[in-house]
């Protein structure tokens, strides 16, 4: 599958001012470094960037057409405005065909497990070592069947062909449990109902006696209207 073409035009122009005209023309300042070359300060339609990084995530393959000469890159990290969620800037790593490269790689689950059991994923991301044209879009790991007790580990996960496993290999990826009660605070919660009830009897008590008061005072404005 042919990867995507991103043009881009060279930067003349540097600084913070530079790079807001450059974002106020719909265009995106970036960075491409490359082992032993110098680095090449391009610009590229915020548009086009965006899609492909919406697309084929923050690990995508292009090449940037950089005034008509093509570079096969991989983009390394993305700056994005907190406002708007825009890119504002784009760095990417120059890359050979049949280079390998370090990447965080997202993994997910997929299945059943059984009815009663609690999947709890302890870890998103793992780093590997593949050939950058096979840089996979996810791990996938299974959870069919899955009982109480059942642990998967890094050194667990099907990895692409000529991948190697650089996160800890014995990270704990997804832990089968089951429901876990917090004994402290179901305790404290009771604390606090039993408090509510007891504040209830005494406004009941407080209540009561002040009926009583009345009602002596009903009494006594009786009797005087008897002696008058």
């Amino acid at each position: 599958m042919a990867n995507p073409v991103i043009k881009a035009e060279k930067r003349e122009e540097f600084g913070k001012g530079a790079s807001r005209r450059l974002r106020a023309a719909g265009r995106v300042p970036g960075v491409l470094y490359s082992s032993g070359e110098d680095n090449l300060h391009f610009h590229v339609d915020i548009l086009e960037i965006s899609a492909l990084v919406r697309n084929d995530g923050t690990n995508a393959i292009l090449e940037l057409d950089i005034d008509g000469e093509k570079n096969l890159a991989m983009v390394k990290n993305i700056d994005q405005n907190v406002l708007t969620l825009n890119i504002d800037h784009i760095d990417l790593l120059g890359v050979k065909r049949g280079e390998k490269v370090n990447v965080e790689v997202p993994v997910t689950y997929e299945g059943e497990a059984a009815a009663d059991a609690v999947v709890l994923q302890e870890l998103d991301v793992v780093e590997i070592e593949v050939e950058a044209l096979k840089i996979p879009d996810e791990i996938i790991v299974s959870i069919e069947g899955k009982e109480i007790g059942d642990q998967i580990f890094a050194s667990d996960l099907q990895l692409p062909e000529g991948a190697e496993l650089l996160t800890d290999p014995e990270f704990l990826v997804i832990n089968v449990t089951y429901e876990q009660v917090d004994e402290e605070l179901e305790a404290a919660a009771a604390d606090v109902e039993e408090g509510g009830a007891e504040a209830g009897a005494d406004t009941e008590g407080e209540d009561g006696d002040a009926e009583g008061t009345v009602e002596i005072a009903d009494g006594g404005e009786g009797d005087e209207g008897a002696s008058e």
